[in-house]
């Protein structure tokens, strides 16, 4: 072989190389499109775990136990569920064990707990059945789906979204997610919630009009489901208000507590 057929095959070599390790780039350091700055990823803590949890979507659905879905003036039967969404960066997270400040919002004089159980999507699809929707799920979480209940009841009673009552800053409170493989999956157990130690909300999920299951085989007949979605599965009755200074104490049975302090 001459020098001048080994430097052609080098140089032939060193191109392919160099398209591959381009392919391999992102379009930004190939000199394609930049983003003007950088918006942070929102992710949740896993428990017991260094990786995080990169969330998606925060679907949420309404009036799913029946005691609550009365005190809300709708019927407890199984009418078609409901959902809305709230925007990922709307999340607080809460360390176990710690008691997080949580603001109270602007625009509002009614301010309100929900306390849920909150399931994480490892994989989606669309149109899941019922009875393969919990394999889906990576883990549970405690959450809070706060609310600014005058703000929800006035664009309510004027037909117009309520949105604004419902998707505001630190609207998401929640504790970090459990694995199904270390916890199992929750269908059963106590919730409940206190303000300043007298407990409010008190039920159990089975008494959930829709499960988490029948929540995600629903869902993903209206969206595909992704990775990284999370599902705020409803309250029980007793919601009410909470004002500066009172501290909330969720409970769930089979996870560990998750505590703020409306500052």
């Amino acid at each position: 072989m001459t020098i001048t057929s080994r430097r052609n095959l080098l140089t032939a070599a060193a191109g392919a190389a160099a398209a591959v390790a381009s392919e391999a780039l992102p379009a930004a350091a190939q000199g394609g499109p930049k983003p003007i700055f950088m918006v942070p990823a929102t992710t949740i803590p896993i428990a017991g775990e260094d990786g995080v949890f990169p969330v998606r979507r925060i679907y949420c659905i309404g009036r799913n136990y029946a005691a609550h879905a009365i005190e809300r003036g709708s019927d407890p039967n199984r009418e078609p569920p409901f959902f809305f969404q709230k925007p990922t960066d709307a999340i607080q997270n809460v360390a176990i064990g710690e008691v997080a400040d949580h603001p109270y919002p602007s625009l509002t004089k009614n301010y309100h707990h929900e306390v849920e159980l909150v399931a994480a999507l490892k994989s989606g699809g669309t149109n899941i059945p019922s009875d393969a929707a919990l394999d889906h799920v990576y883990g549970y979480a405690v959450g809070l789906d706060m609310t600014r209940r005058d703000l929800q009841n006035g664009m309510a009673a004027e037909k117009k979204p309520w949105e604004i009552g419902k998707s505001f800053d630190h609207a998401a409170v929640l504790g970090p997610i459990h694995p199904v493989a270390k916890v199992g999956h929750l269908k059963m157990g106590a919730i409940s919630l206190a303000v300043n130690g007298v407990v409010r909300q008190n039920s159990n999920f089975d008494k959930m009009i829709w499960s988490v299951a029948e929540q995600i085989s629903k869902l993903s007949e209206a969206f595909e489901l992704k990775a990284g979605d999370i599902i705020y599965s409803g309250t029980p009755e007793n919601v009410g208000p909470v004002v500066k200074g009172d501290v909330l104490l969720c409970k769930l049975e089979g996870l560990p507590d998750m505590s703020i302090k409306i500052v």
